[in-house]
């Protein structure tokens, strides 16, 4: 016997059933035991919400034998045909795909015959939006008189497609989108009853993937089983399974993202690509990470509005403290702007990076948010700077460096009379020797300014914080490959000393240019 799926094996076969829909399902019942039935309803509302299983529902329901208090019995002849399909009563349309004048007029014409069994003839038209005008013209007349014994029920996700001529003629029924809680209590039974052995906070996050469709968590849920068939589905598992992402790693990126490190930031998107993370599904997980920020920051009682664990809060609240309202809102309107992006982009990869620079780099947008953030981030600065400067002229005075600062100004240290021999012919061939480094090395190495050090030691120094973290964390690569390469070119090995320059001041200011400053025949070769 071949499988079938959760959302087709538990579909709701009566009232009762049915979960998050309270509201349409008392409603009906009520027509029904008041013998005040209509000729013709609307169902709206968001896909795998109920429309189309509470119409078959009402199908069975109107038709059958035994009601109970409007509900079918769901054992009668009726009740059992209209649940196998078999039923000449009940007619199920798909619009999308019968959508012309001429499956219209088929209708118009079937009508005209009574139901064999049972007291009505049920049409359910499901995605009705997509009739043509000429079909909602055609059907409009057996919408305004059709005979006694028959029901329209049509069913759509998009209600503002329908003519009002149409709309004004049927009964309108908005279906919610089911909440979380109860998705995942109907998840926990529903395994309880097959006998599966899932952890409750991989219920939850599939119940809150769903985003309020119980038919897409159920196919998310039979997703998760198929792949670790046997086993306990754990939360782990279900994010692997779904290509997701933890929140920890949220946490470790709006870190980066806030000390404006574009590098590490990139770095930590390369190893959710790797580990085969769904893009599509992290920009919208992100961004509800940081629509969960801001609510904690809005307020101290949102425990109720976050489905999050205890742990999960206080980590949120002390992650909340770390950016402040409108920098959130900016970040918040350049993911939800990309998420609307990234759905039918061939290169998502290449947007999400840009979208992470550009939270890195308010000075790439013109927007006021993005304004005020580059006033903050000039007066932090200016302030750090101050200090840098004050630090620097201490530890030039300690370690018997150049010279120190006075104020804000700074001043050139001289270099001595006598540079080493060896820096000479390194700064004279500075090009050729990058030359010969590969990938991203040879970039950043030509963003540093050449001087020397307090011992005679080839100094770089390097403004960019990106390239200077570059250049620390992968010394292998940088440093040592380009001690090989001196080594190799002069015939001498030489230190390296790396700085950063966190004076406030341009490194051209503080510290003396080599390049500049020997008297030698540069050559500058393009590579």
């Amino acid at each position: 016997m071949s499988y079938t799926a959760l959302y087709r094996k538990f579909r709701p076969q009566e009232f009762t059933d049915v979960k998050g829909q309270e509201h349409i399902v008392t409603t009906l019942k009520n027509q029904i035991a008041a013998e005040r039935i209509g000729h013709a309803y609307l169902f709206c509302g968001t896909r795998g919400t109920g429309k189309t299983t509470i119409a078959k529902i009402f199908a069975k329901a109107v038709n059958c034998e035994h009601p109970v208090e409007g509900s079918p019995c769901g054992e009668c002849p009726v009740c059992s045909g209209i649940a196998s399909g078999t039923s000449m009563n009940v007619i199920e349309i798909d619009a999308a795909s019968n959508n012309s004048v001429d499956n219209i007029r088929q209708i118009r014409e079937e009508v005209e015959y009574r139901p064999t069994e049972g007291r009505y003839k049920v049409y359910i038209i499901d995605e009705v939006h997509m009739l043509s005008i000429g079909a909602f013209n055609a059907l409009l007349k057996t919408l305004e008189e059709p005979p006694s014994y028959v029901i329209f029920i049509l069913a759509t996700t998009e209600a503002h497609k329908i003519p009002i001529t149409i709309l004004s003629r049927c009964q309108r029924y908005d279906f919610r989108r089911i909440s979380i809680d109860t998705i995942a209590m109907r998840l926990s039974d529903l395994m309880k009853a097959e006998q599966i052995a899932v952890e409750e906070k991989a219920i939850r996050y599939i119940a809150k993937v769903a985003d309020g469709s119980m038919r897409d968590a159920l196919s998310l849920l039979d997703q998760c089983i198929a792949f670790y068939l046997g086993e306990e589905l754990t939360y782990d598992k279900v994010l692997e399974t779904l290509g997701a992402v933890d929140t920890e790693v949220f946490g470790r990126l709006l870190r980066q993202i806030l000390e404006k490190n574009v590098m590490r930031a990139v770095r930590i998107l390369e190893e959710m690509i790797m580990e085969g993370r769904e893009l599509g599904q992290f920009v919208a997980d992100f961004t509800w990470y940081m629509r969960n920020l801001m609510l904690v920051q809005s307020s101290e009682n949102m425990e109720d509005v976050l489905d999050l664990s205890a742990e999960n809060l206080a980590l949120l609240k002390e992650e909340a403290k770390l950016v402040d309202e409108e920098t959130l809102m900016r970040y918040i309107r350049i993911f939800s702007e990309l998420g609307s992006q990234i759905k039918y982009a061939s290169q998502k990869r290449i947007l999400i990076e840009i979208a992470v620079i550009k939270l890195c780099k308010p000075e790439m947008e013109q927007d006021c948010l993005s304004l005020a953030e580059r006033i903050g981030n000039l007066e932090k600065q200016m302030e750090k700077g101050l200090v840098a400067a004050a630090n620097l002229a201490m530890q030039s005075a300690t370690e018997g460096g150049f010279s120190g600062l006075q104020n804000t100004s700074v001043e050139k240290p001289e270099l001595p009379k006598a540079i080493p021999e060896d820096i000479r012919q390194v700064i004279a061939n500075w090009d050729k020797i990058l030359s010969q480094l590969m990938g991203l090395a040879k970039g950043y190495l030509k963003k540093a300014l050449k001087s020397l050090g307090a011992n005679g030691e080839l100094l770089l120094v390097f403004d960019d914080k990106n390239a200077y973290d570059y250049v620390t964390e992968n010394r292998a690569s940088c440093q040592d490959d380009l001690k090989a390469a001196v080594a190799e070119y002069i015939g001498k090995q030489i230190e390296i000393q790396v700085r950063k320059n966190d004076t406030g001041h341009s490194k051209e200011e503080v510290y003396p240019d080599l390049s500049q400053l020997i008297q030698m025949e540069i050559e500058e070769e393009e590579f």
